[in-house]
């Protein structure tokens, strides 16, 4: 299971977790308001967890019921298919 963005991260989009992702799976673009992760490339290290300033980066399975909507949110940043399609 990969690594998950959520609401935190909005309009913060501190770099922190960029920096240190060993597999660059963390991107962005200048207009979306929050950075996104590759789920086919995260290799599920959590080095990006443990740096985020706001709390806003969830192992997928632990993610909180209220932010299980960025799972999707996250696939289409990179064009990938909904898991609920």
């Amino acid at each position: 299971m990969a690594y998950i963005i959520a609401e935190p991260c909005i309009g913060v989009k501190d770099h922190s977790c960029v920096d240190v992702c060993p597999v660059d799976c963390i991107h962005s673009t200048d207009d979306a308001k929050q950075y996104f992760i590759n789920p086919d490339d995260c290799i599920n290290c959590g080095a990006c967890e443990a740096v985020c300033p706001v709390s806003a980066i969830f192992e997928e399975s632990v993610l909180p019921d209220k932010w299980l909507n960025f799972i999707d949110i996250n696939r289409t940043f990179f064009g990938l298919d909904s898991l609920n399609s």
